[in-house]
């Protein structure tokens, strides 16, 4: 069953939110934001630090921008709560089924959207705030092939790509499981019409989906699993490679091309050429810098604020906001072919995160 994640108070000192949203004032909220105590700020990406400087520059307001892992973040966030010693102000985490159960739903954090940006906010990415998409896509090696050697994900499941697909963990990576579960509430006629367009038959599973027929058959295909979206891009892309891998990768990892590495998008991809997961960007209840707290998320929604993670390809829910031209994977072309994340069924992403993991541990095992 769908879950949708509730709808939250936000809370502040400068004034209540619905009042201040009536009549935005980013002076005021200047003015307000420059006699709270210094700004803490956390993201996965170590790019934070920088946004957080030129923050700083920009407004002359004391903050320090951190890199931590979502989940690290998370428990961070619980237990200063817990401990009545809220620490952290803005926290942006990429997993967003945890961060709809464990923070937003219990009032650990809220969302703040300001007004001026309401028009510029699509409605799905408004409550709660999302800040960006970030791209992970079917990758193959330029230098070993002319095009993408592979046109459908059924085929990553034939013997001729046994042990040569390659992915981060999705037993230590949620992002994948997370999207197994969309795949099959959202999806799931694709993944079947995948089936008939590959093999020229309609699937007959004794599983649940199409999407838990996908997720076993790849499985079986025992892919070679990493720690890390780096690991899947020297894998792939390494340019004194002999051996033909494809993989699935953030779009960041393409910034290595300049040195070296021999990396392609599979733009022939079927049905999707990979997917975009999102960052919830959100303020911790008890922060005692609640307006720096707003001022540096209204940063962040601006194409200035934005600038140092959209040369990776991250994708700003601003729609003014534009992927640079001189992103290096190009994702901005097949942006169409993405699969997007839906958070409205985040909390059912949480709650079948132990299903998938042990569907994937068994067929690993061969024991499905």
């Amino acid at each position: 069953m769908i879950r949708n994640i509730p709808s939250l108070l936000l809370v502040g000192t400068l004034a209540s939110t619905s009042a201040f949203a009536e009549d935005f004032d980013l002076n005021a909220l200047v003015k307000a934001a420059k006699s709270e105590p210094a700004l803490s700020v956390y993201d996965s990406t170590g790019k934070i630090k920088k946004q957080a400087k030129a923050f700083a520059k920009k407004y002359g307001i004391e903050n320090t921008g951190t890199k931590i892992k979502a989940g690290a973040s998370i428990k961070m966030v619980l237990s200063e709560t817990k401990a009545n010693n809220v620490k952290s102000d803005v926290v942006i985490i990429s997993d967003v089924p945890a961060a709809s159960a464990q923070l937003l739903s219990n009032g650990y954090t809220y969302s703040y959207l300001p007004e001026d940006m309401k028009s510029k906010i699509p409605a799905q990415f408004s409550n709660p705030l999302v800040v960006s998409n970030s791209p992970v896509v079917w990758s193959y090696n330029t230098a070993l092939n002319d095009s993408c050697p592979v046109d459908n994900i059924w085929a990553l499941t034939d013997p001729e790509w046994k042990g040569h697909v390659t992915m981060p963990d999705p037993l230590n990576k949620s992002l994948y499981t997370d999207f197994f579960n969309q795949f099959a509430m959202h999806h799931d006629k694709l993944i079947a019409d995948a089936y008939q367009a590959h093999y020229g038959k309609p699937l007959k599973t004794n599983l649940d989906s199409a999407t838990a027929a996908f997720v076993v058959a790849l499985a079986k295909n025992q892919p070679l699993l990493t720690n890390s979206d780096g690991d899947v891009a020297s894998a792939v892309g390494a340019p004194d490679t002999k051996e033909n891998f494809i993989g699935i990768m953030s779009s960041a990892k393409y910034r290595e091309n300049k040195n070296g590495m021999k990396l392609g998008i599979c733009a022939s991809m079927k049905p999707m050429v990979g997917m975009l997961y999102p960052k919830f960007m959100m303020i911790t209840k008890g922060t005692d810098s609640p307006n720096a707290a707003k001022l540096f998320v209204h940063y962040m929604l601006t194409s200035e604020g934005f600038k140092p993670q959209a040369i990776d390809g991250k994708i700003s829910t601003n729609i003014d906001n534009k992927i640079p031209a001189v992103e290096p994977s190009g994702v901005s072309a097949y942006l169409d072919q993405l699969i997007k994340y839906n958070p409205a069924s985040a909390q059912d992403d949480w709650a079948s995160r132990q299903d998938w993991q042990d569907l994937w541990a068994l067929a690993r095992a061969g024991q499905l």
